[in-house]
């Protein structure tokens, strides 16, 4: 039984009948408050042939402070640069999570790059949520005879504030899960049961840059290093892949993040199985968050099994925005915005416990 857990709230946020932009979905959104104050979403919003636009929507309350619905208010990026574009006329801008980092008094929106290469971490920046200037993509130093750079990358977000490094000093984290060739689930899930995790590939990993100095010049905000690996898969839930999902958001307990797990479940009706995406909670020590306090035993929100209206089956709860209720004067509420099975947008509240036990284990024993 986890301690805690999310309740799904009544919003679901659906492709809008008739836009080109969204014919094949609207799923994993960023969420950020803007300088009005309002909730901003971030969405992929996905057009024929999967070309992956971001777009953006302002949600609306109802009376109680429930989200009850969305506003379109445009594109924030579609593919236009070299690393966002294919050959064969597809493209990505997939995937963001904004943060508004105090030290440089921007909002950073991490997103995936759907470069010819696959994809990458790109970066973009703004004052307002509605303009953004591109950086470019991540690049990376390697650490330990691992090279980041040339691999496959997803899940990225920052920190708000700089944290300290295992440099020592106080720099800008990076959050991201590299997909090394033979990580992704479909993959793993071929592997013998009683397999060894990678440790160096298969984990959700925290990189720094020292960027973050008030004034100083956020073009360089790309470039990453050292580095520090900070969980891989423990549980049955996540045994295939676990990825960062929502940025962390400070709590009473320490840095608060909704991440994914992957697993592999069985169908009733046939010896076949499919991927399922689950969604936990961990928590990681404010002062270094190298350290992980606690970590979901078991999912806090799984998916609702369902056929999306092309007919791929799909069970998936993907969390990548969440909003502390501060508007509420209730800052240990959290709505968590996440895919529904890569077609649709729902939103779940998190409410946080007064304690919390000290379950955190970053490792399997099995690992290598």
């Amino acid at each position: 039984m986890s301690h805690f857990m999310m309740r799904p709230l009544a919003l679901v946020i659906e492709p809008e009948p008739g836009n080109p932009h969204e014919v094949e979905g609207i799923l994993n959104p960023a969420a950020i408050r803007g300088p009005d104050g309002g909730l901003y979403l971030f969405p992929r919003i996905v057009g024929a042939g999967n070309f992956s636009r971001i777009g953006i929507l302002r949600v609306l309350f109802d009376d109680s402070g429930d989200p009850c619905g969305v506003e379109r208010l445009g594109i924030a990026l579609e593919p236009q640069m070299p690393y966002e574009l294919r050959p064969d006329g597809g493209g990505g801008c997939e995937d963001p999570r904004v943060t508004y980092v105090e030290p440089l008094a921007l909002y950073v929106m991490t997103y995936t790059a759907f470069s010819p290469q696959g994809p990458r971490i790109a970066v973009a920046t703004s004052t307002d949520l509605l303009s953004w200037e591109r950086l470019g993509l991540v690049t990376f130093e390697s650490f330990e005879g691992i090279t980041f750079d040339n691999i496959d990358n997803k899940d990225a977000s920052v920190f708000p504030v700089a944290i300290p490094s295992p440099s020592g000093h106080v720099e800008l984290g990076l959050l991201h899960r590299p997909l090394f060739p033979g990580t992704l689930p479909e993959d793993v899930v071929l592997l013998d049961e009683g397999r060894r995790v990678d440790l160096h590939r298969e984990s959700i990993w925290i990189s720094y840059t020292q960027k973050v100095i008030s004034g100083s010049d956020p073009h360089q905000l790309n470039h990453f290093t050292p580095h520090h690996r900070l969980v891989s898969p423990v549980s049955e839930w996540e045994s295939l892949k676990i990825g960062a999902g929502t940025p962390p958001m400070l709590t009473r307990h320490g840095w608060l993040i909704i991440y994914h797990g992957v697993s592999c479940a069985a169908l009733s009706s046939s010896e076949d199985s499919r991927l399922t995406y689950s969604a936990g909670v961990m928590v990681l020590l404010e002062d270094n968050p190298q350290v992980l306090c606690y970590r979901s035993q078991e999912p806090v929100l799984v998916p609702e099994p369902s056929e999306k209206p092309r007919g791929t089956t799909s069970d998936v709860v993907f969390p990548t925005g969440i909003d502390r209720r501060d508007d509420l004067g209730e800052p240990d509420r959290f709505d968590v915005y996440y895919g529904m099975n890569d077609f649709r947008i729902g939103v779940a509240r998190l409410d946080i416990p007064s304690s919390i036990p000290q379950i955190a284990v970053a490792d399997p024993p099995t690992s290598n």
